[in-house]
């Protein structure tokens, strides 16, 4: 589905009155789903260069932010109003340095089999987990930046296998 035919479709979360509501998927088949997000988080040279060492105080920065991201996407129905508690069959969240941001990109996939699709838990995984790195090394950093936070791909459901290009 292209982003113009997204544009004209009817908003499945506002009612016949304008008002906001929970979608009811009750009657849509249980299907595999996936999806992937990534985000980036900019920051000094030297402040890349503490966290590969891994000698910030708060610990493994690596290690707690993926876990963060993990944990988030678990708990996602609890953070966005609308959405759907889902059974997540399994969440992967990586963190790469980059020395061209510099920074770290994360990168989210989750997965469920289910009536509804994940992509906002992957987006929430790769805030979390950006927003992780920054509560770890603000002490050294304050003027990181967390962007693009973006969905890359989904798969399942009815609307089938989506990616941006």
């Amino acid at each position: 589905m292209s982003d113009e035919t997204a544009s004209d479709e009817k908003l499945s979360h506002i009612d016949a009155h304008g008002d906001a509501r929970m979608v009811d998927v009750s009657a849509k088949a249980d299907t595999e789903r996936v999806a992937r997000a990534t985000g980036v988080i900019r920051m000094r040279p030297d402040t890349l260069q503490v966290i590969r060492s891994g000698t910030v105080a708060k610990g493994d920065v690596y290690t707690v932010a993926r876990i963060a991201g993990i944990m988030a996407a678990k708990r996602t129905a609890e953070l966005i109003p609308l959405c759907h508690p889902l059974p997540l069959t399994d969440v992967q969240v990586t963190l790469s340095a980059d020395d061209s941001l510099p920074g770290l990109l994360a990168e989210a996939t989750v997965r469920t089999v289910g009536k509804t699709g994940v992509e906002m838990e992957a987006l929430t995984a790769v805030s979390v987990t950006l927003l992780t790195v920054y509560d770890m090394v603000k002490a050294i950093d304050r003027a990181m930046v967390i962007s693009d936070i973006l969905l890359e791909e989904k798969g399942g459901g009815r609307s089938g296998h989506w990616f941006r290009a």
